[in-house]
């Protein structure tokens, strides 16, 4: 392919994207096809010669296009949105058509310093204090990856990755029964083990299902005693199953006293942080945080992957990831290598992402579609709540929440599989205090009101069927 091509089919795919996202709403949401179904349509081994661009396209909307599952549906109602605004899009085919490796400063000078204002401008947006700084991570998941790393070579003394674990004890990380399982696999990962990442039990102050403090203490405590070695307490503000969120302040007070490291997991509700409203409930406490992380891929809109990592201190996780072999050293100014900040070494400019988001909408419009969807989810809960035989079982935290259909736990799935299987909208289902839950998020960048309230239609409707 040369340029003029390129340009050519840059174009059509371009009015291709813009009415594919015009249209979706006529698709089902999730994917309809049997397993198997894609492979099948493929060629076992790769062509010897080079095909046509209008054959590759063809193939692309006949094969891939019927098994994907549509994240930018305006009825997206499952897991938690990946949003892709349409200047964060835009934002991305510059990123793709540039194809810097911004691994350090030298390297891509703008995409660095583009990286650090763009953090900035974040922390003041979730009114965090001047003394944070932070990196744009891929996923939730590699920063809280980072943070247990750093919260195992801080309680060895910065000796782990030297050594290695042997002899250092039994590491202890301490969070909530309600974190997301990308906490289990950081402590995996890190070598400390499942069984020393202890689950501290939910207390039952209104509908935060939040870590319970004493319980918190008590086995920090008893760890010590035990002679083992307490390294960190990770924390939830708007955990993935029923949006959990933890009393921060009386959490940081304990890792202050026990000289703990912390990191907050927001990854969804942070992006809501945007909104003073919610941070009286929500966010008091956040600013003692060691290390926060929250996902503008999710409810802000920018195209994944695209994940901010806020840190009170960066030098314990520098201490812990930077590695300079000669070829990556920096001569001249000081200035700051990002990839010594993460554990990949090797860096996309999502900086770019969220420069073009904040300039397109501001501040003041992502706002306001956050407030939207929480009114919305809220709107929709109580339409549920007046079916017949329904019940809320978790009441919306901001813009989440579960219920449950008359009959069993097997009906629950099959409830959750016919709508599904209908198309109009696309839900999943939740495990809670040992029962099965269908789950609601509002999130989508694009939905309405109307989309919204569909559900509640489409609900009784394919209730009443089954």
């Amino acid at each position: 392919m040369n340029w003029d091509e390129f340009a050519q089919w840059g174009k059509h795919i371009s009015d291709w994207a813009a009415d594919y996202h015009k249209t979706l709403g006529d698709r089902p949401v999730r994917a309809q096809t049997a397993p198997g179904e894609i492979a099948a349509q493929l060629p076992q081994t790769a062509p010897e010669t080079g095909e046509a661009m209008d054959a590759i396209m063809a193939d692309f909307e006949q094969i891939v296009m019927p098994g994907m599952t549509h994240w930018q549906h305006p009825r997206f109602f499952a897991y938690f949105p990946a949003n892709a605004a349409p200047p964060s899009m835009l934002a991305e085919f510059l990123i793709s058509t540039v194809a810097a490796q911004c691994m350090l400063w030298q390297t891509s000078p703008a995409a660095t310093e583009v990286e650090g204002v763009m953090v900035d401008w974040l922390r003041q947006a979730l009114e965090l204090p001047d003394r944070y700084t932070g990196v744009i991570q891929d996923s939730a998941s590699s920063a809280t990856l980072s943070a247990v790393l750093t919260m195992r070579e801080r309680a060895t003394g910065y000796t782990g990755n030297r050594e290695g674990l042997f002899g250092k004890g039994h590491l202890r990380i301490y969070c909530s029964e309600q974190v997301h399982t990308s906490i289990d696999r950081a402590c995996w990962v890190a070598g400390i083990g499942q069984n020393n990442l202890v689950k501290i039990g939910c207390g039952t102050s209104g509908h935060a299902y939040e870590m319970d403090p004493c319980e918190l203490q008590s086995r920090i405590t008893e760890d010590r005693k035990a002679g083992h070695v307490p390294a960190g307490i990770i924390a939830i503000t708007g955990g993935t199953g029923i949006g959990a969120w933890d009393f921060l302040d009386q959490i940081a007070e304990i890792a202050r006293a026990e000289d703990l490291y912390t990191h907050l997991d927001a990854a969804w509700a942070g992006a809501a942080m945007i909104c003073p409203e919610y941070r009286d409930e929500f966010w008091v406490g956040a600013d003692r945080f060691d290390s926060i992380v929250f996902n503008p891929h999710k409810w802000l809109g920018a195209q994944f992957d695209c994940s901010v990592q806020f840190l009170a201190d960066a030098g314990p996780q520098l201490n812990t990831l930077r590695i300079e072999p000669e070829y990556l050293k920096t001569s001249g100014d000081a200035v700051t290598n990002y990839s010594e900040w993460t554990i990949p070494l090797g860096r996309r400019f999502r900086a770019l992402k969220i420069w073009f988001l904040l300039r397109a909408y501001g501040l003041e419009e992502l706002r306001n579609r956050i407030r939207n969807h929480v009114a919305w989810a809220r709107e929709l809960c109580e339409e549920i709540r007046r079916m017949e035989g329904f019940e809320i079982v978790t009441e919306p935290i901001l813009s989440l929440f579960t219920f449950r259909c008359p009959g069993d736990d097997a009906a629950q799935q099959r409830l959750v599989d016919s709508l599904n299987d209908d198309g109009r909208i696309y839900l999943t289902q939740g495990m809670h205090e040992g029962r099965k839950v269908i789950r609601f998020q509002v999130g989508q960048f694009e939905t309405t009101r109307q989309d919204v309230m569909l559900a509640a239609e489409v609900i009784a409707e394919v209730s009443s069927e089954i």
